[in-house]
């Protein structure tokens, strides 16, 4: 059997960051990933995943994404369900992400993972972004993914 969910789009909001009783971080925050086809009106759709991330990881996507960054997550998909104030059922379908991956340069910096500013260690410079600062105008039907 196999349950593994990969998905890449961006944050819809500020993930919320909260820790259980006996202190583990917990961050829940909903992506918005793009269908790879347009409707009847030729306008791209989204879906919109609840996601789930513990522990370090969560703390990370709390002190690293905001509403809007772009992000990958890899993680299983988890159903839950409970009884609401009303005594009704409700069910809950979710991505518990292993993973979080930080696809766009945090700020202007363009800074990596450590925090430090990329630097080429060559003589030679191949790639055309580096050092660059700026985003990258590219339209997501270009993107391999």
């Amino acid at each position: 059997m196999l349950n593994r969910v990969i998905l890449v789009g961006r944050l819809t909001a500020d993930p919320q960051l909260r820790y259980t009783p006996s202190g583990v971080a917990v961050a829940n925050f909903t992506l918005a990933v793009n269908r790879t086809f347009s409707n009847q009106q030729g306008e791209r759709e989204a879906d919109f995943i609840n996601c789930v991330v513990w522990r370090k990881p969560a703390e990370n996507v709390a002190n690293y994404l905001k509403k809007g960054s772009l992000a990958g997550i890899d993680g299983r998909i988890q159903t839950r369900s409970y009884d609401n104030n009303e005594g009704k059922r409700v069910f809950i379908t979710e991505v518990v992400g292993e993973s979080v991956q930080f696809l766009e340069p945090r700020g202007q910096g363009n800074q990596g993972n450590n925090g430090q500013k990329q630097q080429n260690s060559g003589p030679y410079n191949d790639d055309p972004f580096v050092n660059d600062g700026k985003p990258i105008d590219i339209s997501d039907d270009d993107l391999p993914f």
